[in-house]
């Protein structure tokens, strides 16, 4: 029988609790980074509903301001919601910048784009050390197993990942169970590490809901496209090849 909105939010953030609660050292803090969009908000909020110190962080680096401006509300909303959510702004555009002036010779745009959310990941474990914290993560099942849309070692790299085994679809409708402002439900998905701005949706080619069912039906009419996504970032996803000495 499938879960309800509802028992999903309960489930989740005691999934979230006891896992802090069975650490042989208990952490004292979760930390996540906010990005205005629906998956870090809704990973954020279910942290939260804990009751555990929640540090929530905005890191902008040469963001986009309606991206930035929606992360920043919902750090505000946290805050008058929840007494044990402590928010922080992060500006990382000194940071890139002496970074990409410093590695100009080996420029790369993806590279770049990819070095924004490692430098956010390292962002989150200075501050998770700073606040004996673990790094709570904000990928959904179809981006993180799927197709794998995401930084490896970035937004990928964290200690735990509350909402890995739920859809995007499914995220949106945690995003209206928790109360998630509509400005960010409505907001079109984007990982926010192009100048240019460019979606997910955009970048995959298929919307996600086609991609959640291309996952689950062999026969869809967008199965090809799903499986060359996901054979492009199979890497990520499977354990880091080991060279076996025989004895």
């Amino acid at each position: 029988m499938t879960m309800k909105p509802s028992e999903k939010v309960n489930f989740i953030s005691d999934w979230i609790k006891d896992y802090i609660n069975n650490m042989p050292n208990r952490a004292q803090s979760l930390v996540i980074g906010i990005s205005g969009g629906i998956d870090s908000s809704v990973s954020s909020t279910l942290s939260a509903m804990t009751g555990l110190k929640t540090i929530v962080l905005s890191m902008p680096i040469k963001q986009k301001s309606h991206q930035h401006d929606l992360s920043l509300k919902h750090q505000e909303w946290l805050v008058k919601k929840f007494k044990n959510v402590e928010a922080q702004t992060i500006n990382l555009d000194q940071l890139f910048s002496a970074f990409s002036s410093s590695l100009s010779k080996f420029y790369n745009e993806h590279g770049m784009a990819n070095s924004r959310a490692r430098l956010r990941m390292t962002t989150l474990y200075q501050v998770a050390a700073a606040n004996k914290g673990i790094v709570v993560g904000t990928g959904n099942k179809v981006e993180d197993f799927g197709v794998g849309f995401y930084t490896k070692y970035g937004d990928g790299g964290v200690d735990i990942s509350p909402i890995g085994d739920c859809n995007k679809t499914e995220v949106w409708e945690l995003g209206k169970e928790l109360g998630v402002l509509n400005e960010i439900i409505e907001a079109a998905p984007t990982d926010g590490l192009w100048d240019d701005g460019r979606t997910d949706e955009g970048q995959l080619g298929l919307k996600y809901n086609e991609l959640e069912e291309a996952m689950n039906n062999p026969n869809s009419p967008n199965r090809a496209t799903y499986e060359t996504i996901r054979k492009q970032n199979l890497h990520k996803m499977a354990p880091i090849p080991v060279c076996k000495i025989p004895n």
